[in-house]
This record gives structure tokens, sequence and C-alpha cells, in this order.
């Protein structure tokens, strides 16, 4: 995230640059006048906040009404095979539009500062943190990641695991079916096109651990799940999981 100290700067130079290499905000359009702004200014990083909704003890679902958080209806029947997860916000407003904007725009540098802003949503949450010995990014399927030159929740994760000092693990847990996108598709859809899409390979560096799953939007919890049961099946002991955001 944007730091809130200011670095000195000769104002020529700073002159110099705004006039011979303009650069605005991609979401508001004002100038970006400091140093530290990149792609998003200082004013609409301050709109993204923390949702502080009650939400499932166990899936991390936000509940509509002001419920105490509690195990929702969908928990209570079945339980999912990850214990524990937690969204920073809501899939709305100033957050959604900069996870677009690093998503498909390709602004990969926005997602240090959205790994900033999980770590300091999240950070105090231990019941996510305690005793995690790895951090995993949920994969991409190769001829994907080739179309969108990166992926993005291993940008995040890799900055999430220099940030708490947990191991980060790549290459181990890959996706081996490119899936149509979750983005259109129903509920029933959803679980159907994850099915046998995900594998571990060469696991014995995962058994008997308990290891973070980080993606960037939880909508229905399917990718999470399936993924949760691959690795729960190669031998991880407790799979938990963060999400940017919660459609």
């Amino acid at each position: 995230m944007i730091s809130s100290g200011l670095k000195k700067i000769s104002p020529y130079t700073k002159l110099a640059e705004l006039i011979f290499f303009p650069s605005f905000c991609e979401l508001c359009s004002s100038l970006l006048e400091f140093p530290e702004e990149r792609v998003i200014c200082r004013s609409c990083w301050e709109g993204v906040r923390r949702s502080s909704s009650f939400c499932c003890i166990c899936c991390g679902r936000y509940f509509e009404s002001s419920i105490q958080s509690q195990l929702c209806h969908g928990c209570l029947e079945r339980r999912p095979p990850f214990s524990y997860h937690r969204s920073c916000g809501k899939y709305q407003g100033n957050l959604k539009d900069i996870i677009l904007l690093y998503k498909y725009r390709r602004f990969q540098i926005l997602g240090k500062d959205l790994a900033h802003f999980a770590y300091r949503s999240l950070d105090k949450e231990e019941e996510i943190w305690w005793e995690v010995n790895a951090v995993l990014p949920v994969p991409l399927h190769p001829k994907r990641k080739k179309q969108r030159g990166f992926n993005q929740a291993q940008i995040i994760a890799r900055e999430l695991a220099l940030l708490r000092g947990i191991e980060l693990v790549e290459g181990r847990l890959v996706k081996v079916k490119n899936v149509p996108p979750q983005t259109f598709l129903e509920v029933e859809e959803r679980e159907k096109n994850v099915s046998g899409a995900f594998r571990v390979i060469n696991g014995e560096k995962l058994k008997g651990k308990v290891v973070l799953l980080v993606d960037d939007v939880y909508t229905t919890g399917s990718t999470i799940r399936e993924c949760s049961s691959v690795l729960k099946d190669a031998g991880v002991k407790e799979v938990r999981a963060l999400t940017l955001a919660q459609a």
C-alpha cells in the first residue's frame, strides 16, 4: 500500500516529470502527484477498507443481516475441506475496480499494493496465520497464464509470504484442466467446472503441513474447496484460505 511518508523531491524535477510524463489515476483521473502513487491515487486507495460485516466463522461468507458471526447454513450442512477462510472486503467499489485493473489491464504493480492491503486487513486474524507452514497461490492453467502474462494470486501470495516470513511453495499445486472462467457460471456449474481441474505433484514437501491458500476473489468458494480437497488428499494437515474480496 502507498506509504504515508513523502519522499523529498526537487520541485523542478517533479514539474518536469509532470510536464513530460503526465500520469493520472486509473479510477478518478486525478493527476498522480506523489512519488509513491502508482496507477491509483492516494485518495482512491483510502477508499478501500476492510469489511466490518459479520460472517460465517468457517467459510467467511458475509451475512446480509446484522446477525452475529456463527456457522452459516451451508457449513452446518457440510463442512468444507478447508478449516478457515477470510476475505478482506466485499467485491464492490474501489476494491473491485482495482482488482479488475490488476487482472485484466495488466497493472502487475498493483499486486504488491493489494497484498499490503490484505496484510493490514488480516494480519491480526490469528486463526488464519497460527502455525501456517506454507503459502500457496491458487494456480492458473499454463495457457491462461500465458494469455494473461502472470498469475494474479501468485504475486499476492509471494508478497504476503515475505511480509509474514512464511515459506512460499510454488509448483506443487497445479491446474491441469483449462476450464472456462468461473465468472459467468451458476453455483452448480462452478462446482462441476473445477472438478478434477487441480492436482498436487511432488507433494512430499506439503505432507503434514498447515497451508494457506491465496486467491483474488471468493464467490461460491468452489475453487478454494476443490484445491483444498486435492491438498488434503495429498497429505496436507490443514488448509486455510485468504482472498482479497468476496462477491
